[in-house]
C-alpha cells in the first residue's frame, strides 16, 4: 500500500503576500508598531463585527492580556474562574500567574468544550467572577445555553477563539460572545501574521486597559481624550507625559511588518474559511460511524486547524495515527 503523507498545516502566506511585503519594504516604512498596526486592528474589528481589537505578539499573550485587563478593571467579586479541562496550556496559565483560583470543568462529549451541566454545578457551588470558554479546535460550542447561564449567574466570559477563527454558531462568529475574546495568527492557524494574536471586545474600558497593558502601562496608544484624562488625573506635565506608566504592564507588542501581512490575510480569509470548513466536512463524512469526533449544531460552521477525534483505546489510536 502506498503511503501518502499530509502536512499538518500549510502556510497561508503565499507568493503574492511575499511579493507585496517586498514591495512595501522597498518603501522603507516604519517596521515597529505604528499606523499599519492600527489599520490592521480596525480591519480585523470590522471583519469580526466588534468595536475594538488589540494586536499583540501571540495568542498566548492575547490570553495573558485578557486575564490581566479583567483583573485591572476592579470589577471582580472574587478571583474564582472556571476553566476548561481541554485547552492549550496558555488558556489557563495566566489564571495561575495572576493569582486567580481556577476551577476545572469537565469536557462536553460533543464539542470538547465546557460540559454545561457540570458548569452550572460549579457556578452554583463557587459563584465565580469569570468563565473561560475555549472554542475547541474551531468547533463552536453550545452557545445558546452558555449565554443563558451567563445571564443567569452574571459572570464575565473570556472566549478563547485562538483556534476558531471563522467558526460560527448560527451565524454569529466565534469571538463575538465573550466580554473579551482572544485569537491567534500563528503559522498553521486560519490566517497568519507569522506570529501574532489579537484581543477583541465591545467594552471600551477593557480595550483601554488592554492597550496600556500591551505597552508597558503607558497611555500613548489611548485615544486623545482618555490619554488627557490620565494626564489631568495624575497632574502630569507635558515633558513627562510620554513616559509615565499608569499600571504595571508588559511589552507584548507586535510590529507593523506583521500587521502588514495580516492586512493581506484578511482579504482572503473568507476563502480560507470556506476551504477549511469543506475539508473538515470531508473528514466527518469519511469517519462517520468509524470514529467518535467533535460535533456541533447543524446550523453552525466549523472552521478548524485540526480534526479532533476520540479513540476507544490506545490500539485504535495507534492505528489511526
Amino acid at each position: 500500500m502506498r503511503t501518502i503523507r499530509y502536512h499538518l498545516a500549510e502556510d497561508t502566506i503565499d507568493n503574492r503576500d511575499v511579493d507585496q511585503l517586498i514591495a512595501w519594504l522597498g518603501s522603507y516604512p516604519r517596521l515597529t508598531k505604528g499606523k499599519v498596526t492600527v489599520e490592521f486592528e480596525e480591519k480585523w474589528s470590522q471583519w469580526l463585527g466588534v468595536k475594538h481589537s488589540v494586536f499583540c505578539n501571540s495568542g498566548s499573550s492575547a490570553n495573558l492580556l485578557m486575564y490581566y485587563a479583567l483583573l485591572l478593571s476592579g470589577k471582580l467579586k472574587n478571583k474564582k474562574v472556571i476553566v476548561p479541562s481541554v485547552s492549550w496550556v496558555t488558556s489557563i496559565a495566566p489564571a495561575i500567574q495572576f493569582g486567580f483560583e481556577p476551577v476545572m470543568c469537565e469536557a462536553d462529549p460533543d464539542t470538547f468544550g465546557l460540559d454545561l451541566d457540570h458548569l452550572e454545578d460549579l457556578l452554583q457551588e463557587h459563584q465565580p467572577s469569570a468563565v473561560l470558554l475555549v472554542q475547541v479546535l474551531g468547533v463552536p460550542h453550545k452557545m445558546d445555553r452558555l449565554m443563558a447561564l451567563k445571564e443567569k449567574y452574571g459572570f464575565y466570559l473570556l472566549e478563547d477563539a485562538c483556534a476558531a477563527i471563522g467558526a460560527s454558531w448560527r451565524g454569529t462568529k466565534a469571538g463575538c460572545f465573550g466580554d473579551m475574546a482572544s485569537f491567534s495568527s500563528y503559522f498553521g492557524h486560519q490566517f497568519s501574521t507569522i506570529e501574532g494574536g489579537l484581543v477583541s471586545t465591545n467594552n471600551k474600558e477593557f480595550n483601554d486597559l488592554l492597550l496600556m497593558a500591551r505597552s508597558h502601562g503607558w497611555s500613548k496608544d489611548l485615544d486623545r481624550s482618555t490619554h488627557d484624562h490620565y494626564v489631568e488625573r495624575y497632574k502630569v506635565d507635558d515633558f513627562h507625559a510620554p513616559f509615565v506608566f499608569y499600571l504595571p504592564g508588559f511589552n507584548v507588542r507586535s510590529t507593523d511588518l506583521n500587521a502588514f501581512i495580516g492586512l493581506g490575510q484578511i482579504d482572503k480569509l473568507d476563502w480560507i474559511i470556506e476551504r477549511r470548513s469543506e475539508n473538515h466536512a470531508r473528514y466527518r463524512r469519511h469517519f462517520d460511524g468509524k470514529l467518535r469526533f467533535q460535533k456541533c449544531d447543524p446550523e453552525s460552521t466549523i472552521c478548524s486547524i485540526h480534526f479532533g477525534a476520540l479513540a476507544k483505546d490506545t490500539e485504535q489510536r495507534r492505528r489511526i495515527v
